[in-house]
């Protein structure tokens, strides 16, 4: 079978596309990984979200 990998779209920023890069590449990784996977995506994108701290 021939598997083609999608490759994660460049937003320009370092940190999104470093998590955008983590969850495409879940596929080559085990189950028991994509939980920690997409919860440091959440973490990372939600303080992207958030801003600096005043």
């Amino acid at each position: 079978m021939n598997e083609q990998r999608s490759v994660p779209p460049q937003t320009g920023v370092e940190a999104l596309d470093e998590v955008l890069a983590s969850v495409a590449a879940l596929s080559d990784r085990p189950l028991e990984d994509h939980a920690s996977v997409f919860g440091l995506a959440h973490e990372t994108l939600r303080a992207a979200l958030d801003g600096p701290a005043d």
